[in-house]
């Protein structure tokens, strides 16, 4: 059952951060992953309005998934990523109906 990365980011350097952008496609990748959604547009339907950045990234298994984000690849683009943004990270298993 494949599995989802969700980023919601707030960049505060885009300098930096962009460094950190050019890391993550090949790390993803390489452990089964692809971008299903990589910022764009926002259009807040209901609730408070959402104004991160947002990022789905899908995996073929929760466990390839946790494995992408706790590898060293993975741990270099982050430190890129530390001090040009703060963001929620959260894993979720995706549905099989």
């Amino acid at each position: 059952m494949p599995a989802y990365i969700i980023a919601r980011v707030n960049v505060t350097d885009w300098e930096r951060y962009k460094e950190y952008m050019k890391l993550t496609p090949g790390a993803i990748a390489r452990h089964g992953g692809h971008f299903i959604v990589r910022g764009g547009e926002i259009e807040t339907l209901e609730g408070p309005a959402e104004t991160h950045r947002v990022v789905v990234i899908e995996f073929p298994t929760f466990a390839q998934a946790k494995t992408f984000y706790h590898s060293a690849e993975y741990g270099e683009a982050k430190a890129k990523r530390a001090g040009a943004a703060t963001g929620q990270f959260l894993l979720v298993d995706g549905f099989s109906g």
